[in-house]
């Protein structure tokens, strides 16, 4: 019988990537177009615009290629574990079945339906008993590079594309304001919705991550005033 219920932890392969994406995305890109305009540098509305889009892909695909090579070591790590598990089972599968007993006894069954369990399981898929129950290991948790690399860098762009659609839209000394603004309001509401995807409260969520972006444009702002008081 197929299993229908939907639990959050379905989806902690993208969200993850998704909301620490989009999270970066608003606040470095924000970060650097207010501490750009507070250097006085807005008056050169081209220079500003190129650096924005230039922060905007070049985060989206540090931020891939991150992803890539962190969830690819966690990839690797696994297939390791799978191949000596694959191994052991063919070379001591008696060792395995009673290891795999052991561990159901530990999680409260009585020996003798332990290790009917592990016949039957084992009997069934073997290698897919031991990665679940021994090592810890399900498809909805399982490591996959290309859907986090492509997920953090959508999400980094889309994160980015609002501060670089107000220096567009913007000139003069309220770009500052506007874009600390505008990223502020939309960091407080990507916590918010990161917050209830993942079944947390949303109003903590959304004070977590605004708390955060206001400290990295405020010191962004804070150098770029310092460097534009030098010059």
């Amino acid at each position: 019988m197929a299993h229908g219920e939907f639990h959050k932890s379905d989806r902690i392969g993208w969200l993850r990537a998704a909301v620490l994406g989009a999270n970066d995305g608003l606040i470095s890109t924000g970060s650097l177009v207010v501490g750009v305009a507070s250097a006085g540098a807005a008056k050169a509305e081209v220079m500003l615009a190129l650096a924005a889009l230039a922060g905007m892909v070049a985060g989206a695909l540090s931020m891939a290629a991150g992803e890539y090579v962190s969830v690819g070591s966690q990839a690797d790590t696994e297939a390791a574990d799978l191949a000596r598990e694959r191994r052991e089972l063919a070379e001591t599968p008696e060792a395995e079945r009673s290891e795999l007993a052991g561990i159901y006894v530990a999680r409260g069954l009585t020996p003798a339906l332990a290790a009917q369990v592990a016949d039957q399981l084992m009997a069934h898929d073997a290698l897919g008993a031991h990665a679940r129950d021994e090592l810890g290991m399900s498809e909805t948790t399982r490591a996959r590079p290309i859907q986090a690399a492509l997920a953090s860098a959508a999400a980094f762009a889309a994160g980015a594309a609002p501060p670089v659609a107000l220096v567009a839209l913007v000139a003069g000394p309220g770009l500052s304001w506007a874009v600390a603004g505008t990223s502020l309001l939309l960091l407080l509401a990507l916590g918010a919705v990161a917050a209830r995807l993942g079944g947390a409260p949303a109003l903590v969520g959304a004070l977590r991550v605004g708390f955060w972006g206001a400290v990295a444009m405020g010191a962004t702002a804070l150098v770029g005033r310092l460097f534009g008081a030098t010059v």
